[in-house]
């Protein structure tokens, strides 16, 4: 299958689609505002030890402290100088300062996680300065072709390497002159940043990751890319000169896009961002997909909606599956939904047509960047599933909690409100001394005391022995009152 990138770019932000025969497949969205932080190298400054967990908070500059485990202080590690971990406690001590290295953005409540084995990715290899190991991308499965890689990088290396590389998977099929270059870059880098780090106090950034663009030509484009649009003439110019320096053979690959037509419209990318918003998600034979994020997982429900089949009952549930499965697999890829995933498949009580359900999902997302591990139908009949994690959702990315039921996705009726108002009317009543009580609500409850429950306010008003006014405020929200006292 071929596939191109769309790169639509505004001074406030950089949107880019991966699209296969067509048809969006990934979005990644970078805000100017707030650029992730995945890949930065920081000399940080140790603000706290946790012995129970194991784990120190890093204060590396940024609004929230960085989280960093044991297990991720690479000196500690076995074969590095020692037979396993020493306690935290006996490695760290708060005010001290350390390189560390980004490895996943702060996301919902959790701060940023650390390591201190840094790091340096390539267009076709990584870098790893701490470390004299060549390693080779577990992707390259042929071992005669993993040896011949590993031999190809050693002799490469420069005499005074000092340390360690790992062949990426586009590393297979470059050439040694390509392969030499990515070295020569990676190298360059390092020392760049050594330099940075001389006299430098904590807490300070000492290397800032690529640019959303330029992730893009280093981590994403593959031997199956095409092409490379970008609607942004000045971005097309630098990302060229970016590609020529580092990656000449991909500089053809990009090309600029003058339309009138917006990029992501002309595609009709803008459209399926909206769609990725939704809960629900249409099938083509008339099924649908509720797709609930959560806190502690992704629950995703299969229904067999207005299908209704062609032969029986259990063909058009198995029919239904196999559809999910493949739309399943791309929504998440388009959301990048991550953690802990529940597919509720609609019941099948074919053993055959489960395995047939399964292997198609497991075909759907083996197209994934990202690592998928899924555990096959529970007893209860569920595919329970986990997703790399690296950075937040498309939806937490666009949208933020809705103010009026505070991410509930569901507000207390007119009736409900219109309850809890005599009660704290009533309250009220009892701890102060008022001429008169007015109640402020939006139209929707007070139409509510006019008619149906006007009878009720007139009998609080009664027992209190005061009067009770209404006033419609259509700045409110349903579960918005007040209660004045005159």
């Amino acid at each position: 299958m071929t596939e191109e990138f769309l790169i639509n770019v505004t001074p406030q932000e950089t949107r880019v689609a991966l699209m296969h025969q067509g048809v969006v497949q990934e979005l990644h969205i970078e805000r100017t505002a707030s650029r992730g932080i995945v890949g930065n190298i920081y000399l940080g400054r140790v603000v706290r030890v946790l012995p129970g967990m194991q784990s120190a908070f890093i204060d590396i500059g940024i609004e929230r402290t960085a989280f960093l485990h044991v297990a991720d202080i690479w000196a500690e590690k076995p074969g590095n100088g020692h037979d396993g971990p020493r306690p935290i406690e006996r490695i760290l001590g708060e005010g001290q300062q350390l390189a560390v290295q980004v490895l996943k953005d702060p996301i919902g409540t959790k701060g940023a996680r650390l390591s201190t084995q840094i790091s340096l990715a390539g267009r076709l290899l990584v870098y790893l300065p701490n470390e004299r190991h060549i390693g080779i991308s577990q992707r390259i499965e042929d071992e005669e072709a993993r040896l011949r890689l590993r031999s190809r990088i050693q002799g490469l290396l420069p005499a005074d390497e000092q340390g360690g590389y790992i062949a990426r998977t586009m590393a297979e099929t470059a050439t040694d002159a390509e392969l030499a270059n990515d070295i020569a870059y990676l190298r360059r880098l390092w020392l760049e940043i050594g330099h940075r780090s001389v006299g430098a106090q904590a807490p300070t950034r000492l290397h800032h990751d690529l640019n959303l663009a330029q992730r893009l030509l280093r981590d994403l484009v593959s031997n199956e890319t095409t092409r490379i649009v970008v609607d942004s003439r000045e971005n097309f110019q630098k990302l060229s000169a970016f590609a020529q320096e580092y990656m000449p053979q991909l500089a053809s690959l990009l090309v600029h896009y003058s339309g009138e037509r917006p990029l992501f419209d002309l595609h009709g990318v803008e459209d399926e961002i909206q769609k990725a918003l939704a809960r629900r998600v249409d099938l083509k034979s008339g099924g649908y997909l509720i797709i609930d994020q959560t806190e502690a997982m992704t629950t995703v429900d299969v229904n067999t909606g207005g299908f209704v089949g062609l032969r029986n009952f259990d063909d058009t549930i198995f029919k239904t599956n196999l559809e999910a499965a493949q739309t399943i697999a791309r929504q998440l890829r388009l959301r990048n939904l991550g953690g802990i995933i529940i597919v509720d498949f609609i019941d099948m009580e074919s053993a055959e047509h489960r395995d047939a359900v399964l292997a198609e999902f497991d075909k759907a997302l083996a197209r994934d960047r990202t690592r998928v591990t899924v555990n096959g139908f529970t007893a209860l009949g569920l595919v329970e599933m986990t997703r790399k994690r690296t950075r937040e959702s498309l939806a937490h990315v666009l949208c933020e909690p809705c103010p009026t039921c505070g991410g509930r996705g569901e507000v207390k009726t007119a009736r409900t409100m219109a309850y809890e108002i005599l009660r704290e009317l009533l309250r009220e009543a009892r701890q102060f001394n008022a001429r008169e009580f007015r109640i402020l609500a939006s139209p929707s409850v007070i139409d509510l005391f006019l008619d149906e429950e006007s009878q009720s306010v007139a009998m609080l008003s009664d027992f209190i022995g005061k009067p009770v006014s209404l006033h419609a405020e259509t700045g409110y929200t349903q579960e918005q009152f007040d209660i004045v006292l005159l």
